[in-house]
């Protein structure tokens, strides 16, 4: 068997490991297993590329110096990346990805002939820069969302932003006709050149002007055009792994995206096209005037005469670090005969499946994390719902408000619980930025305090009774 038919082999059985990873990724007790699939078919493409640049023009160590200093960077990330930001991780991925493919397709158009440059090779190179470019810079933006820093926390839309993106993407569309025309030579090149910068500057007045509750359908998307990106550049350089790999990631980032959009109640094209709107004025001092806060004690009491308590973990419990008290109070409930159960909101958290990650760190049980459709309909005969750093997504003003910014999204029904204890450092607002009448509602008791802190002074009250 010659060195082609070897590459084309490694490369079939790679792409069968990211089938088979993805599909082991589905479920909860699968998914390392499926991690592991997929790093092990990505080191097989790699390790096969790299025999055959080694057996080929001499550039092999230029890529094995670029090889190194990222394994470096992604280790040193790995390692110390908090759980907490790991949604601006993945962003920054999805950037890096985009990034790449446009860089990829900029080298090969530059290594094009007339002979060379056929349609269909055009076509794909210039689908890389457009949406390599929208991605990379979208993601930057989307980090800068996520990570609360002053330049990127408001909204930022120009007056007319929709026309202006509107005729930014038919520009670029023009210019990416005329670069299929052309082909090749020092023309192509600036066309191609145009296309990223304008795309570059469509990506951020995209994401800019995107309010940040909607991140996470923002993120999952973004996610796909980096897999879309990638599938382009692989019929760019004529690399069947990469087609399929970059099909797969950007096949199940619009799946997510569809999914993230139901979650929130949210169409994809207001979320890409439109501002997020501001909803009606709501009087915060006038919500929060019957605020009631509770003890350690207090809560400990109401929980030993409980028979069935659900947690409702969010974006708070993974800053506090609470999940492994969480799970030694909910263990210590079991051991009292009282039924545990942890109510897992889509978006819970500021990328889907966050709760159920940071749940599983700390050894729950999977058969306890019950999904929101599941457990609404039997919130009424909760005895006591704990929430712990949950604010938008137990909003009832979603239900109730059709003004309000998260109007119609689909919220956990904690208000209907019996007792409600809201686990909280203040009544500060959630990533929509409004108010929750929850915590002002008459079977509603405030624990204000880090969620951490808070959640083993109660597992010490409950322990002392």
């Amino acid at each position: 068997m010659d060195a082609a038919s070897i590459l084309k082999l490694a490369y079939v059985v790679a792409a069968v490991l990211f089938i088979l990873g993805l599909k082991n990724i589905t479920h909860p007790r699968t998914a390392v297993r499926g991690n592991f699939l997929g790093a092990l078919a990505m080191l097989l493409a790699i390790v096969v590329t790299l025999y055959q640049l080694w057996k080929g023009d001499g550039s092999f160590s230029y890529i094995l110096i670029g090889l190194v200093v990222g394994s470096l960077v992604g280790i040193i990330l790995a390692v110390r990346i908090e759980m907490t930001a790991m949604p601006q991780l993945v962003a920054l991925f999805n950037g890096f990805g985009g990034g790449a493919s446009v860089l990829v397709a900029c080298a090969e158009l530059l290594k094009f002939t007339k002979q060379s440059a056929t349609v269909d090779v055009l076509i794909a190179t210039a689908a890389t820069g457009i949406i390599g470019a929208v991605t990379f810079w979208g993601s930057l933006v989307a980090f800068g969302k996520l990570q609360e820093l002053k330049l990127f926390k408001n909204s930022l839309g120009l007056p007319g932003q929709r026309v202006i993106n509107a005729v930014l993407a038919l520009i670029v569309l023009v210019l990416a006709g005329l670069l299929v025309h052309i082909g090749s030579g020092p023309t192509a090149i600036a066309l191609y050149l145009a296309v990223v910068v304008l795309s570059s500057v469509l990506g951020l007045f995209l994401v800019s002007s995107i309010g940040g509750a909607d991140m996470p359908v923002v993120i999952a998307l973004l996610n796909s055009y980096s897999g879309l990106a990638a599938a382009a550049t692989g019929f760019v350089i004529d690399n069947n792994v990469l087609i399929i790999a970059g099909s797969l990631v950007g096949a199940s980032g619009i799946i997510l995206t569809k999914i993230m959009c139901k979650a929130m109640n949210r169409s994809l094209t207001n979320v890409l096209f439109g501002v997020l709107k501001a909803g009606s004025v709501m009087d915060t001092d006038e919500i929060y005037a019957t605020v009631r806060s509770t003890s350690a004690d207090d809560v400990a009491m109401i929980l030993d005469t409980a028979q069935r308590v659900v947690f409702v973990p969010g974006y708070g419990m993974a800053v506090a670090q609470a999940q492994h008290a969480v799970r030694d109070l909910a263990n210590q409930l079991i051991a009292n005969q009282t039924a545990v159960e942890y109510a897992i909101h889509p978006v819970a958290g500021r990328m889907p499946g966050h709760m159920n990650v940071l749940l599983a760190e700390a050894d729950v049980p999977y058969e306890q994390l019950i999904e929101m459709d599941l457990i609404n309909p039997t919130m009424a005969q909760v005895d006591v719902a704990i929430v712990i750093g949950a604010n938008d997504v137990v909003n009832p003003v979603a239900r109730t408000d059709p003004d309000s910014p998260i109007a119609g999204m689909p919220i956990i029904n904690v208000d209907k619980a019996r007792t409600v204890v809201v686990i909280k450092r203040s009544l500060s607002p959630g990533f929509a930025k409004i108010p929750n009448p929850l915590f002002a509602a008459e079977n509603t008791l405030m624990f204000f305090g880090d969620g951490k802190t808070a959640t083993l002074e109660i597992v010490a009250a409950l322990k002392d009774l």
